[in-house]
């Protein structure tokens, strides 16, 4: 444990999850005080078991992060608890694919909008007065490579990944010299047990380990990464 993010506390959307969880516990195992929102109690049962050492407990709650009240309330109580916030991660996302666009069902984009931006959006919106307010802080918002590699049968997904980079750069542009610093990362498809048993016959050495991922991302919120603001980083190695 290097103790980059002792006494920092980080709120983790979706940390529970593949990604979510390798995320959760790295920030842990150096230091920060941990916050994680939740859907089902089992994932939340099964991060708390994957934890090693002597570190402080992590903290869930069962939040729907695109529902703007409970979300705000979640940023209000975490303040209240802990007098700041230091990092949001948002893990939340979702993928639906392999149906060409005039194929697919029109609730399909709505779904796609909905965890893949408007969680984004949900989140900045109640933790950025805040962190301007402090006059530091770190958001990392995780995208996907599709939203620049657009893949012929995911039109919605690719398109709400595309839409949630373009949100974290308006926002960049919006937070410049606030000490508020905001980037997206662009992985390609995570080697977690879920896309393993989606895709079994994939080369899933090929695939980014959710571990490799939570490095960057603990750099992108770090003090080394001061001088990295609006960046969309890809994640996805040499695939």
């Amino acid at each position: 444990m290097s103790g980059r993010f002792t006494e920092k506390v980080v709120l983790v959307s979706g940390g529970t999850g593949g990604l979510g969880r390798a995320v959760s516990i790295a920030f842990r195992d150096e230091g920060a005080k941990v916050i994680v929102t939740y859907r089902r109690h089992e994932e939340l049962e099964r991060l708390k078991s994957a934890m090693r050492g002597d570190g402080l407990p992590i903290e869930g709650e069962r939040v729907d992060v695109t529902d703007e009240r409970a979300v705000k309330q979640l940023i209000d109580a975490t303040l209240l608890r802990h007098g700041k916030l230091d990092a949001l991660v948002n893990t939340v996302g979702g993928y639906a694919g392999g149906v060409k666009l005039w194929e697919s069902e029109a609730d399909v984009l709505d779904q796609m909008l909905s965890m893949n931006l408007r969680s984004g959006y949900v989140l900045a919106r109640a933790a950025v007065p805040s962190l301007i307010k402090q006059g530091r802080g770190a958001i990392v918002n995780v995208a996907a490579k599709a939203a620049i590699d657009h893949p012929a049968g995911a039109a919605a997904y690719a398109a709400s990944k595309a839409a949630a980079v373009a949100m974290l750069d308006s926002m960049a542009a919006e937070l410049r010299g606030s000490g508020v610093r905001v980037n997206s990362i662009l992985p390609s498809i995570i080697d977690t047990e879920a896309n393993r048993s989606a895709i079994p016959h994939a080369n899933f050495s090929k695939w980014p380990k959710p571990e490799e991922i939570a490095r960057v991302i603990l750099f992108l919120c770090s003090d080394e990464a001061k001088v990295i603001h609006g960046a969309a980083v890809p994640v996805y190695g040499g695939e």
